[in-house]
């Protein structure tokens, strides 16, 4: 319908209403969708239904062709909030909000870990003044958002996750709860906080987006693209990306000043012989069977092959031989311990991209340690002591990759990983946060002469790393 089409009589006006995820669009025949956006004709009720998310393009194209409407979805009314904290924004945080508010208050935030993405979340919260829901990946951080939420605004604030089922005009909830509820709780609010957005996409955490109706949307994230090319749905579940600053950008003043060293390991004769006879058996077998892992699914397909024959289950040990000689390699341990003298007095995390290597360095070096394995009791009280210096040490697998306030950390030395772009990200912005005159280093250790050597040059294409490249 063209902006110059006159005013469209209808008899009743035409009624919304709120359904399981979805908007009914009731009073109006299905063959006079009139081009409204998102509908589509639902033949169990004879009626016009959307996703919930086209709920604002829904009505302001009501509002355009100056259709009349009753708004029986919406369950919330503004509200009010207002900052009890006196905390002046950072340049970067007031210009990304107002960013984010000219388009409409909606669209993604990216700004580096240790940046103040809270402090603008509750910014913006207070903008909109509406009852929002803060969503997040892990359970610590709704917990930490909870804290943050209750400190900054004076109002009880719900939760729903972790065991909790209490929703407030304020509430914080993980991506899963979120996900499982949104059909019943949808309409209750009217901005909803994507933390950590990159989580989004997915045919299940994406219904924390697609059954809520909330117009005003704000996605936060230090990575927001995704190998699999899912956050491409982004632009639709919350908006594009509105504002954007990478850590070498806020280095020095916002962040903490650091380096980045790459170390060099090398194996031992045997274990070169080792190595490569592992690797020739796992790429032979990968070749007999036309097996390409540049392919989406040639992991699955290799892993299906794999179990089906003597042959086959030779390849799969050979190739977890080979990776366990590259990426844990005995060099590594010795080095690390050079590594730790080095940095007596120092705040150190250790990340590894296995369990096995992480247990290894708590018996040898005597650390505690965190994996997925560990209760969040016994989680918390590692990290409480580790950031009050009780331990100056901590080595974790890969659980600590995001989501985690560790301000008094300032060296990471990185075992092993993958070639995730995001995860080398994630595991340097751990040791970013300012504290006075900081400088952390990374160190990244590799194993000469093995598959290793790709993986690092893999995961340091960002700008955090150009000097490396």
């Amino acid at each position: 319908m063209s902006a110059a089409s006159p005013p469209i009589e209808t008899t009743e006006p035409v009624r919304l209403r709120f359904d399981a995820g979805t908007i009914l669009v009731e009073d109006l025949a299905p063959d006079r969708d009139l081009g409204l956006p998102g509908l589509q004709f639902d033949p169990r009720i004879k009626a016009l239904r959307a996703e919930a998310l086209w709920y604002r393009p829904l009505v302001e194209e009501l509002r355009r062709c100056q259709i009349r409407y009753t708004d029986n979805a919406r369950a919330y009314q503004p509200t009010a909030w207002s900052i009890r904290i006196d905390k002046t924004a950072f340049p970067h945080q007031q210009e990304a909000l107002d960013q984010w508010w000219a388009a409409g208050g909606r669209g993604i935030v990216v700004l580096p870990t240790g940046t103040g993405k809270t402090h603008l979340a509750n910014l913006a919260i207070e903008k909109a003044g509406r009852p929002t829901l803060v969503i997040t990946p892990t359970i610590d951080l709704m917990n930490q958002w909870f804290d943050e939420l209750s400190l900054c605004f004076e109002t009880d604030v719900g939760m729903l996750g972790g065991g909790s089922n209490e929703i407030q005009p304020l509430t914080v909830s993980t991506y899963d709860s979120a996900s499982i509820h949104m059909e019943r709780i949808g309409n209750r609010f009217g901005l909803i906080v994507f933390d950590e957005c990159h989580h989004l996409p997915g045919p299940s955490y994406s219904l924390a987006a697609r059954c809520a109706l909330a117009p005003f949307r704000l996605g936060l994230t230090a990575t927001p693209e995704r190998s699999d090319n899912a956050h491409m749905m982004l632009d639709q579940l919350i908006g594009p990306i509105v504002y954007r600053r990478e850590i070498h950008q806020l280095a020095g003043r916002f962040l903490a000043d650091y380096t980045v060293e790459t170390l060099y390991v090398n194996l031992s004769e045997d274990e070169r012989l080792r190595y490569e006879r592992n690797r020739e058996i796992y790429r032979n077998f990968l070749r007999d069977n036309a097996i390409d892992l540049s392919q989406p699914d040639a992991w699955a397909r290799f892993l299906a092959l794999a179990f089906r024959s003597p042959e086959g289950r030779i390849a799969y040990q050979a190739y977890r031989d080979q990776r366990t000689l590259a990426l844990a390699a005995p060099a590594k341990l010795a080095l690390l311990g050079r590594l730790l003298d080095m940095h007596r007095g120092d705040r150190v995390l250790i990340f590894t991209h296995d369990n096995a290597t992480v247990y290894e360095i708590a018996r040898r070096f005597l650390v505690p340690v965190i994996t997925h394995q560990t209760k969040a009791k016994e989680r918390r009280d590692v990290l409480q002591k580790f950031n009050s210096g009780a331990y100056p040490i901590v080595a974790t697998s890969r659980v600590l990759n995001e989501g985690v306030n560790v301000p008094e950390a300032n060296i990471a030395i990185i075992l092993s990983g993958t070639g995730s772009v995001r995860e080398h990200v994630q595991r340097l912005g751990r040791i970013l946060r300012k504290k006075g005159n900081k400088q952390a280093i990374l160190y990244e250790v590799v194993t000469r002469g093995t598959v290793e050597e790709f993986t690092s040059i893999r995961r340091r294409q960002h700008t955090a790393y150009g000097g490396l490249l």
